[in-house]
């Protein structure tokens, strides 16, 4: 169903859906019933993470993050700037990489697919400040608002394709695992799941075509989240809480460093950790149902399956500066929030 998808959108076609019309009646009230308990809380605006990082690394030129993407990239769910995955991604970077990380977030929560054209403009509006490498996070809201899986993979190997062509390395958060949010009752549980799935498959398999690289987020980051929701998800029972946002952002950092150059990558998969070359539609379809699993192009049509260590950052790497354009003084380190430093820096296979 992925590479039907994918190919739909490579040839222009909408008409490719992913339940049948039979389940719709049975649906619609557990739609109503969810509706009612997603959301409950509100979930405060996102802080703005934009900024300097790592300036205890000196002056030399920072690298430059774009974010991009839904509320999940804007940080929606908490109240510090630290918190929130431009932070911490960009300390983790800045630590590894030793250099300063300027971070500019142009993800709109709400957003879909379809706003990506327009975000990755305003990235790109600076031709003389081009960025590095990029992250996007994006889809829930496709599946929310029933955008044609067509379509919403179309922008998005647009946006790829484009961000490409400027230089910049490119990681995808595929499309979160709906089907986690504690209130959404079954038959919507299963389905939520089944189309989130299909959706993450079809959107590595375009990014990888165009030269990214994804991370799927499934349930945002393994056992931990459907284990512990009321931790890992906000006020609102639907938006990560700081600890979620932790989670993700400690699995998305070895690929972004990876894509820099600044992480170890070994000439052949590693057996022992089901790494693999596989057919891209193959490698999506695994990848999908595997949280925290990354897939990078190889030669076509193949691609690699890898799962990363999480690795224990060097305590004085959490101390780097941070000055802010928005958001105030605060110090945006992976260590500055304790929910954060327990599920961000703990160390263990995926």
């Amino acid at each position: 169903m992925a590479r039907r998808i994918a190919a739909g959108a490579a040839y222009g076609g909408g008409g490719v859906g992913l339940v049948g019309v039979a389940a719709v009646g049975v649906l619609l009230a557990e739609v109503q019933l969810a509706k009612r308990s997603v959301g409950g809380g509100i979930a405060p605006l996102p802080p703005r993470g934009d900024g300097l990082y790592g300036l205890a690394f000196g002056r030399s030129r920072p690298l430059f993050l774009g974010l991009l993407g839904d509320s999940t990239a804007a940080g929606q769910g908490v109240r510090r700037a630290g918190q929130t995955p431009a932070a911490l991604l960009a300390s983790g970077l800045a630590a590894v990489a030793e250099q300063p990380v300027d971070v500019v977030n142009v993800a709109l929560p709400g957003a879909r697919s379809d706003d990506l054209d327009r975000q990755v403009t305003l990235l790109l509006s600076d031709t003389s400040r081009l960025p590095d490498v990029c992250v996007i996070m994006i889809g829930a809201n496709d599946v929310t608002h029933r955008m044609p899986p067509t379509e919403s993979v179309r922008h998005l190997a647009a946006a790829v394709r484009r961000l490409r062509t400027a230089g910049a390395e490119v990681v995808v958060g595929t499309c979160p695992d709906l089907g986690t949010i504690e209130p959404v009752y079954q038959p919507l549980r299963w389905l939520a799941r089944r189309v989130s799935r299909q959706l993450a498959a079809a959107q590595t398999i375009v990014t990888v075509e165009q030269g990214g690289r994804t991370v799927s987020l499934g349930d945002l980051l393994g056992p931990e989240f459907a284990a512990n929701p009321r931790e890992m998800f906000s006020i609102d029972n639907y938006h990560p809480s700081a600890e979620g946002y932790a989670t993700a952002a400690m699995a998305m950092l070895p690929t972004l460093c990876a894509a820099l150059g600044l992480w170890p990558e070994p000439d052949r998969p590693d057996a022992s950790r089901d790494e693999s070359v596989l057919p891209v539609a193959q490698a999506a379809a695994t990848a999908a149902r595997e949280a925290g699993t990354e897939v990078t192009p190889s030669r076509a049509p193949w691609a690699l399956l890898k799962h990363r260590r999480r690795r224990r950052l060097p305590e004085e790497a959490g101390e780097p500066g941070h000055t802010t354009t928005a958001g105030g003084p605060e110090a945006g380190r992976p260590g500055a929030d304790p929910s954060a430093h327990r599920s961000g820096f703990r160390v263990h296979r995926h």
